[in-house]
């Protein structure tokens, strides 16, 4: 009988802090009422609510489950907020039946899929050898140094099982993480998608489209015929994770809102779907070491780690004639300086040790070694 009393109270007390934590995370000029509208997100309607997006399942209260498989609001829906509980509920009494309830096609998404789609169905990340034993085009058409989209090639290793399209690519960069130089990978360079016009031990293959010159030795990799879906509940890891930015998309140097970022921390690290985390700016990061480094570098076509420079010779350093006047910045100082928090990424694609995020919030250019952690 104690051990019963001791569990009702540990449950009632569970249950009255997570009403006092959706409480407290409320906006105070959340509305009470909220017709969903098409075109909506899980992301924008949470805004609406929550100061911090990723309690969104407890708003909701939600289990592990429903955070998994959020498709339960549709356009129409009507948000009725209980501010006693600061819990959210859809007002059933307004809705009436629907074949709408099982199209989950209409389900409101998490961020508006036109941000993420080119990014959802394109392995980004591979092992060293990965793309060694996939598929390679062998020659061009009339022998051209680069073909492109409505070009001819021919290409070894194709097979009828996997289907009539392919995707291109060559592999990237490699992926270091900055904070253990531990490899984590590399970036899997998509170039284009090819059709099969004639199978065979060389088969002729016609470039459907292209986003950069394409050329032999160029990897191809059959395309899904399973697209994968963003449909996940923002939230916060259920542990704490820190790592970086290790690499931005198009080689950038910064980046900003609703652009993708790769992070050095994935599924082995805890990582998952829809996990938000905050993005800070380390004060005593080595900007030209690092623009200067294998993480900025380029390989060759043939894929090798043979990298160049940006840079010939060293800039002037801060105790040099240029900063004459000024005061030389002591790096013991320097290092001492706390980080700055200036914005959020969600997690949209993981792989065991990287993963690939959406800026969502930022009052300031993302760069290369930002800090990414548990908000």
């Amino acid at each position: 009988m104690k051990i019963k009393i001791i569990s009702l109270l540990v449950l009632a007390t569970a249950t009255l802090w997570a009403s006092y934590a959706g409480a407290q995370n409320l906006k105070p000029d959340a509305p009470d009422r909220y017709t969903v509208q098409r075109g909506d997100t899980l992301w924008g309607i949470s805004g609406r609510y929550l100061d911090k997006p990723w309690n969104w399942p407890q708003l909701w209260d939600m289990n592990r489950d429903q955070v998994r498989n959020p498709h339960r609001i549709f356009p129409g829906d009507v948000l009725v907020l209980d501010r006693s509980t600061g819990r959210l509920n859809i007002d059933t009494v307004k809705l009436s039946p629907s074949v709408r309830r099982e199209d989950l096609a209409q389900a409101v998404p998490t961020i508006q899929p036109g941000a993420i789609n080119a990014f959802l169905s394109r392995p980004m990340v591979v092992s060293e050898s990965e793309l060694e034993s996939a598929p390679r085009i062998m020659a061009t058409e009339e022998n051209r140094v680069a073909v492109g989209a409505g070009n001819i090639a021919f290409a070894k290793g194709l097979t009828k099982d996997k289907g009539l399209n392919w995707q291109i690519y060559r592999r990237g960069d490699k992926l270091v993480d900055p904070d253990t130089g531990e490899s984590l990978g590399y970036m899997a360079l998509y170039l284009g998608e090819a059709r099969v016009r004639q199978f065979g031990d060389i088969s002729r293959i016609e470039i459907v489209n292209s986003t950069q010159e394409i050329y032999t030795d160029d990897r191809l990799v059959p395309v899904s015929r399973a697209l994968p879906q963003f449909a996940y509940v923002p939230r916060s890891p259920t542990a704490k994770v820190q790592g970086r930015v290790v690499s931005l998309h198009d080689n950038l140097w910064e980046t900003g809102k609703y652009f993708v970022v790769a992070l050095s921390k994935g599924a082995k690290d805890g990582l998952e779907v829809g996990h938000v985390l905050a993005l800070y700016r380390s004060q005593n990061a080595a900007r030209y070491n690092l623009r200067t480094s294998p993480l900025f570098g380029r390989e060759g076509l043939t894929g090798n780690d043979e990298r160049r420079v940006f840079y010939e010779e060293r800039l002037t350093p801060r105790d040099g004639p240029l900063y004459a006047k000024g005061t030389p910045i002591n790096d013991a100082e320097l290092a001492t300086l706390p980080d700055e928090r200036y914005g959020l990424v969600m997690i949209f694609r993981t792989f065991d040790r990287a993963s690939f995020a959406l800026v969502m919030e930022s009052n300031r250019p993302v760069s290369i070694l930002d800090v990414v952690t548990t908000p």
